[in-house]
């Protein structure tokens, strides 16, 4: 994907991270009798931001080829 983005292309890809943060339905833990009893993958807006496949966006630079 190419560096400059355009502001439609940003908000497209800002849906998933944020559909993803909420919590576990309640059917699911009734399923599975309440094994899975929270998000584990959680994330709060202000301590942890959506970074590129987990990795954390300031230690992202070190992957990179």
């Amino acid at each position: 994907m190419s560096s400059h983005k355009t502001f439609r292309i940003k908000r497209f890809l800002a849906k998933k991270p944020k559909k993803q943060n909420r919590p576990i339905p309640q059917g699911i833990r009734m399923k599975t009798g309440n094994n899975t009893s929270y998000n584990s993958k959680r994330r709060h807006w202000r301590r942890t931001k959506p970074g590129l496949y987990g990795i954390v966006p300031e230690v992202a630079h070190v992957y990179a080829p």
